[in-house]
């Protein structure tokens, strides 16, 4: 087949219902490495759907046991045409986070696929299985397209990075050698739009942990109590309001990051926004500088008493789970003293800080002049007839740092998914036209590959 009949058929794959056949099934795995998961689920998605789909393909595979006790198994796969060809990495993760199925709307079930016009509903649709199905069927068609890819082909696939990739790291120093790649092209997270391709090089790191107020056992009465006895919840809410102001700006200096520097705000100056509340971050920076140049503080829970059938009683602890997203220049082994000595400064010494279960997420930003960089921003805007937004990370956390600090890699992600999808929530979807499009837009690039032999010069 030519190039063009090739590309045609990667696109009628996604628009005449085949891709939503495969996304189906995997969907229908309950493939959860958050509370509401279970090994067997994780282990099955891999050995069930993985395994066979990219042996059809003439990959070798193989499933690994996580390096670290209880983590969630990997997957390995590769296809090695020639020992002079140029090595493609690709990644994704195979789980989600829990179904929380009572928070959809109704009509609509976590793990089955519904389809509503462009929409396709379900857990998993938009992060992060169809992102990783789209890329293994543009490497299919390519095959049956040519016969070979015309470049090797490596493939990991995690089952924990909701759970901050549990073990990840590890594996990779274990497995550095089988990973060895001149490139990581791979797909997560959202487009800045829905209808121009993005790609990223980097991701904000992710920094989970609890704030507690822990005075007593037990609630007390409030009228009898109240006046008398601290409240926790009071304590906590004034300790969160001095790390943030009103309007969330961050009040702990080490974690106002100073790399945010000319040729980074360039970078985001023609961006278009994301939706944003007009009275809500750093007031001297654009909504493209919040997030993606700048550190936030979310708290993702709070906990005392019980909202669902309050008591009159001064409860005698209160907790929040809270979150730091933060780029490139923040300390991530800072980040927690720092909290701690800003704490102390202002009178909240009885606030513990704990570190979360959950694995953290570094920062990391690759340079977008890499002549990796430029091959795919060519590839793309020749196949999709848009130039994409490129930005110099994501605003969401990765384990970016595996593939560039222990193996190496120049990095390069090309989302299919958009900002609007509802992934981590309830009625989580993928748009069938940005499927459509990624199929173009990831075939096309795999052909561009082999026909310029791997090597990152200009595309003709």
């Amino acid at each position: 087949m030519n190039r063009n009949a090739i590309i045609a058929a990667a696109s009628a794959y996604a628009r005449d219902g085949a891709l939503a056949g495969d996304l189906k099934r995997l969907v229908a795995h309950r493939s959860i490495s958050q509370s509401e998961g279970t090994p067997e689920a994780l282990m099955n998605y891999l050995a069930d759907e993985m395994v066979p789909m990219l042996a059809g393909l003439g990959y070798e595979s193989g499933i690994f046991a996580n390096p670290r006790e209880n983590g969630a198994p990997l997957l390995i796969a590769s296809r090695i045409e020639g020992d002079d060809l140029p090595t493609v990495l690709t990644y994704g993760h195979g789980d989600v986070c829990n179904g929380e199925a009572s928070r959809w709307r109704k009509g609509l079930e976590p793990f089955s696929l519904i389809i509503e016009g462009d929409k396709l509903f379900g857990r998993g649709t938009a992060d992060n299985k169809i992102q990783h199905l789209i890329n293994i069927k543009a490497l299919e068609h390519v095959i049956k397209g040519r016969g070979s890819l015309g470049f090797n082909s490596k493939i990991v696939i995690e089952m924990a990075e909701e759970t901050g990739s549990y073990g990840l790291r590890e594996f990779f120093a274990q497995q550095k050698e089988a990973l060895a790649a001149d490139v990581l092209i791979a797909s997560d997270g959202p487009r800045l739009t829905v209808d121009t391709p993005t790609m990223f090089m980097g991701s904000r790191g992710g920094l989970p942990f609890d704030l507690v107020v822990n005075l007593r056992d037990g609630d007390h009465h409030s009228g009898n109590f109240g006046g008398l006895l601290a409240d926790p919840v009071i304590i906590l809410s004034h300790a969160i309001a001095s790390i943030v102001d009103a309007r969330g700006q961050i009040q702990v200096p080490e974690w106002r990051p100073t790399s945010l520097t000319d040729d980074i705000r360039l970078a985001l100056k023609d961006l278009p926004p994301r939706r944003h509340d007009l009275d809500w971050g750093e007031t001297d920076l654009t909504p493209s500088e919040r997030v993606f140049g700048w550190n936030s503080l979310a708290v993702l829970a709070i906990s005392s008493g019980n909202i669902a059938a309050p008591q009159n009683a001064i409860a005698g602890s209160a907790r929040a789970r809270c979150q730091l997203r933060f780029v490139v220049g923040t300390d991530i082994d800072d980040i927690l003293p720092a909290l701690r000595r800003h704490l102390d400064a202002h009178g909240f010494s009885m606030v513990e800080v704990r570190e979360a279960k959950e694995e953290p997420f570094k920062a990391t930003r690759f340079p977008p002049d890499h002549p990796w960089v430029r091959f795919v921003e060519r590839s793309i805007a020749a196949s999709s007839g848009k130039s994409p937004h490129v930005l110099p990370n994501l605003a969401g956390s990765l384990p970016n740092d595996a593939f560039t600090d222990i193996l190496g890699v120049p990095t390069i992600w090309i989302p299919h998914s958009h900002a609007e999808c509802g992934q981590h929530g309830p009625n989580e979807h993928a748009l069938l036209s940005i499927a459509e499009e990624g199929m173009r837009v990831m075939t096309a690039l795999f052909l561009d590959i082999a026909d310029n032999g791997g090597k990152p010069d200009a595309i003709a």
